[in-house]
C-alpha cells in the first residue's frame, strides 16, 4: 500500500516538473514573443522613417528637377529673345527674381506703348488733316484770280488745244506747241499735216494726217519720231507708253496696226469692208495691250453695229490668231465713241445708251446707261462719265455726270452757250464766250466767271488752283482767289 503511495507521489512529483517547465518556456516564449514584437515594431517604425525620407528626398529632387527644367526654359526664351533682338539689348534687366528689375521692365515697356500711342496719334491726325484740307479745298467756293504770268501768244482759228502731261498741247496743220503751266511756249515742231488729228495719254502725244499718211509722235520733250503709213489715216489712239494704234482704210480692206514710239511696227488686223464694215471709232488701254473698236456697217435696211475687243497679251494669243477675245453686236444704234476710261474699263458711247464694260482680259457688260433725249456732248474721265443736252425749258442745258458702275452722280444746269468742255479725274471745266464754270466731281460749283475776253481753252495745270486760260492774242496762268479784287 504504501508503495504504492509512494507510486503515486512520485508520480505526481514527475508531473509538476513538465508543468513548470512548461510554464517557463510559456514564459520564456511569451517573452521572446513580446521581444519580437517590439523588434518588428521598430523595424515597421524605422522601414516607415525610411521610406518617409526616401518621399522627402525623392521629392526633393523632383522639384529641383523642376526648377532646373524651368530655368533651362527661361535662359534658352531669353537666348531667343536675344537672337531676335541684339539691339534691343540693355534696354532690359533680366534678373530673376529682382523686384527692382520688374518695375525697371514695366517702365520700359509703359515707354514704348506709350511712344507706340503716340505715334499711331500723330500719323492719325496728320490722315484727318489732309482728308479735311482736301474736303474743305472741295466745298470751297472762289470768285475770283490772281495772274500768275501772262504770255502774247497769237490765235489760229484753226488751232486746237488737248491736255498734255499736266500742260497744253497745241496743234495746227502747221505745227505743234508745247505750253507749260507758265503759259511758256517750250518748244515748237513743224508737222505740215493738211487735217490734223491728235490724242494723248500721259507724257505721250500723237498727231495724224487724217485722209493722208503721216503720223508724228511726241513726249514733253519734243519729237520722237515720225513716220508714213501705207494706206489713208482714218482714226488713231495713243497708249501711256507712246506705242500707238492707227486705222488705216484701203478700197477693200481696213488695217489696225499697232507701232511702238518709234515707229516700228508690232501688229497688223486685217477686216473687210464687206464683213466687217467701215471702222468708226478706236481706242487702245493705257498699257497697250487692248484694243477696242466700234465698226458700222449696212446690211439691206439695217443698220448694225459691232464691238470688237482684242487682246495682244498672253491671253490673247492663247484665243486665236487674230487675238479678238469677245464682240457685242447691236441693230439701228450707232455708236460712234468708244473709250478706255481706265486700263480696265470701256465707256462705249451710243444715241440711246452708254454701254460701260470689264475688260481685265476679256470684255464684259457691266452697265448700261439709258440715255433720254437728244445728247449735245459728251465727256469723261478716270472717275465718271458725262453728259450734256439742252434743257427742256429750251433755255441753257442740263449737264449729268455718272459714276462708272453707271449710277448718276449729280445733275447740274449750264445758263450760258458753252463751246468746250475739259474732264480731269476730280472736275470738270465748261467754258463758253466770256464765261467759265469750273465744277468739282461731286457738282459743288468751285468757280463761277465772266472774264473781259472769250475764252479759247482752259485746263487746270499741276498747280494747285492754277489754269492756262487761252485768249485771242495772249495766254495767261491764274490762280483762283477766294474774294475777287479786280
Amino acid at each position: 500500500m504504501k508503495k504504492r503511495g509512494k507510486q503515486k507521489k512520485n508520480v505526481s512529483q514527475k508531473n509538476r516538473r513538465p508543468e513548470t517547465e512548461t510554464l517557463r518556456g510559456g514564459e520564456r516564449r511569451g517573452t521572446e514573443n513580446l521581444r519580437s514584437s517590439r523588434d518588428t515594431e521598430t523595424l515597421r517604425r524605422g522601414t516607415e522613417t525610411l521610406k518617409s525620407s526616401r518621399n522627402t528626398e525623392t521629392l526633393r529632387s523632383d522639384r529641383m528637377r523642376e526648377r532646373e527644367e524651368t530655368e533651362r526654359e527661361v535662359n534658352v526664351a531669353e537666348k531667343r529673345k536675344g537672337r531676335k533682338k541684339d539691339n534691343d539689348r540693355g534696354k532690359v534687366i533680366h534678373v530673376r527674381g529682382s523686384e527692382e528689375a520688374g518695375r525697371a521692365n514695366l517702365a520700359r515697356r509703359r515707354k514704348s506703348i506709350i511712344k507706340r500711342i503716340v505715334i499711331i496719334s500723330i500719323v492719325v491726325i496728320a490722315f484727318g488733316v489732309a482728308a479735311w484740307i482736301t474736303y474743305y479745298n472741295s466745298i470751297r467756293q472762289y470768285h475770283g484770280y490772281t495772274v500768275v504770268k501772262t504770255s502774247e501768244t497769237s490765235y489760229e482759228t484753226n488751232a486746237s488745244y488737248i491736255k498734255f502731261g499736266t500742260n497744253l498741247l497745241k496743234y495746227t496743220p502747221e505745227g505743234a506747241s508745247y505750253i507749260n503751266s507758265n503759259g511758256d511756249i517750250v518748244w515748237t515742231a513743224g508737222t505740215d499735216i493738211k487735217a490734223p488729228i491728235a490724242a494723248s495719254n500721259g507724257n505721250y502725244a500723237v498727231i495724224a494726217d487724217k485722209g493722208g499718211n503721216k503720223v508724228v509722235v511726241f513726249n514733253t520733250d519734243g519729237q520722237v519720231s515720225e513716220n508714213t503709213m501705207p494706206y489713208a489715216i482714218c482714226d488713231i489712239d495713243i497708249s501711256e507708253h507712246g506705242a500707238y494704234v492707227v486705222v488705216l482704210e484701203s478700197d477693200k480692206t481696213n488695217y489696225i496696226n499697232m507701232y511702238s514710239n518709234n515707229g516700228s511696227i508690232i501688229y497688223e488686223i486685217q477686216t473687210s469692208l464687206d464683213k466687217s464694215g467701215y471702222p468708226v471709232d478706236i481706242t487702245v488701254s493705257d498699257n497697250g495691250e487692248k484694243l477696242f473698236t466700234s465698226y458700222f456697217l449696212v446690211d439691206g435696211l439695217t443698220t448694225n453695229i459691232s464691238l470688237t475687243a482684242y487682246n495682244f497679251g498672253e491671253v490673247g494669243q492663247n484665243m486665236n490668231a487674230d487675238r479678238m477675245v469677245g464682240g457685242f453686236k447691236f441693230k439701228d444704234e450707232l455708236i460712234p465713241k468708244v473709250e478706255f476710261v481706265t486700263n480696265n474699263t470701256i465707256a462705249a458711247f451710243s444715241d440711246q445708251h452708254i454701254y460701260i464694260y470689264k475688260m481685265k482680259e476679256k470684255p464684259s457688260l457691266k452697265a448700261i446707261i439709258n440715255l433720254e433725249g437728244e445728247i449735245k456732248s459728251i465727256f469723261y474721265s478716270s472717275s465718271f462719265l458725262g453728259t450734256v443736252q439742252k434743257a427742256e425749258s429750251g433755255e441753257g442745258y442740263v449737264m449729268k455726270v455718272y459714276n462708272l458702275t453707271g449710277e448718276l452722280e449729280f445733275t447740274h444746269d449750264i445758263g450760258f452757250e458753252y463751246e468746250n468742255i475739259n474732264a480731269s479725274d476730280d472736275e470738270i471745266i465748261v467754258t463758253g464766250g466770256q464765261e467759265c464754270l469750273i465744277l468739282t466731281k461731286s457738282g459743288r460749283t468751285r468757280f463761277r466767271y465772266t472774264f473781259d475776253k472769250p475764252i479759247k481753252n482752259m485746263i487746270a495745270t499741276s498747280g494747285t488752283r492754277q489754269y492756262i486760260v487761252t485768249f485771242d492774242d495772249h495766254t495767261d496762268t491764274i490762280k483762283l482767289t477766294v474774294n475777287d479784287d479786280k
